[in-house]
């Protein structure tokens, strides 16, 4: 078993996360395409968007039938968005990676259940610009009994608040660049992260600069008015802070 400061790494738990994360990751994008239109994740059966014929089992197969089918729908051949396979490769490596990093423990579960709705509400707010409640809550309330529980301490509670609270000023102050969506998913992130959270707000509006910059350079004062999805930045923070949170404070610690 591994974890963070453990001082080696055991790939061994990453390998046997692998297909069951290409599983998920198929489950995931059900739930990232039908909970923004209010559909049931449940059923019906998955259906080509284009011709609406039912997907058969054996084209279903996370990432393998993707590529067989060489990214279109085998009845009319309409191309299948990209973000399919993405979803899966992303969750199966993020769940490899929590169990290489934490082992086979709560922590890991706490970390498994933080990816995967991070890769929800990035596909869902890049393709509906909608951060679910109905997955940013319960995982918040999941992952912060979890880790109360695994690692007994305030720093749970208190990332989470604090973190929301954080982006709530922000939507309040320019509410036309911050939703509360995001608001929500700051309250799962600081459940998930305690006191790294900090490193993960900081990354995301870090990496955010880069789309904006570039949207001032091409529109000048026109881009105030461009609003850019920012959950994706959000979880791209939440995953660099998950798995070196803890190195990048010490480190910047050791700077002062």
């Amino acid at each position: 078993m591994t974890g963070r400061g453990s001082g080696r790494v055991d790939a061994v738990p990453g390998m046997f996360a692998v297909i069951p994360g290409l599983a998920v990751g198929s489950f995931l994008n059900v739930v990232a395409a039908r909970l923004p239109v209010r559909r049931s994740i449940v059923g019906p059966r998955s259906l080509c968007a284009s011709c609406s014929t039912p997907i058969a089992w054996y084209d279903n197969v996370p990432l393998a039938s993707f590529v067989l089918l060489r990214g279109r729908c085998r009845t009319c051949r309409a191309p299948i968005g990209l973000i399919h396979p993405l979803v899966e490769l992303a969750t199966a490596g993020l769940l490899a990676g929590c169990a290489v990093a934490f082992g086979v423990s709560l922590r890991a579960a706490a970390a498994a259940v933080f990816c995967a709705a991070l890769v929800v509400v990035t596909a869902t707010d890049l393709t509906h610009r909608v951060v679910p409640n109905r997955v940013v809550l319960p995982a918040a309330a999941v992952v912060l009994a979890t880790m109360t529980i695994a690692e007994p301490s305030p720093q749970w509670v208190a990332g989470a608040v604090l973190a929301a609270v954080f982006l709530l000023a922000a939507a309040l102050a320019y509410p036309s660049g911050m939703g509360m969506g995001d608001v929500k998913l700051a309250l799962l992130m600081g459940a998930a992260l305690g006191r790294t959270v900090p490193v993960a707000l900081f990354v995301a509006m870090l990496s955010a600069l880069v789309p904006s910059l570039v949207l001032f350079a091409r529109h000048g004062s026109r881009a105030r008015k461009m609003a850019i999805p920012f959950a994706p930045f959000l979880a791209l923070g939440s995953v660099v802070a998950l798995f070196s949170g803890d190195a990048l404070v010490r480190a910047y610690l050791s700077l002062l």
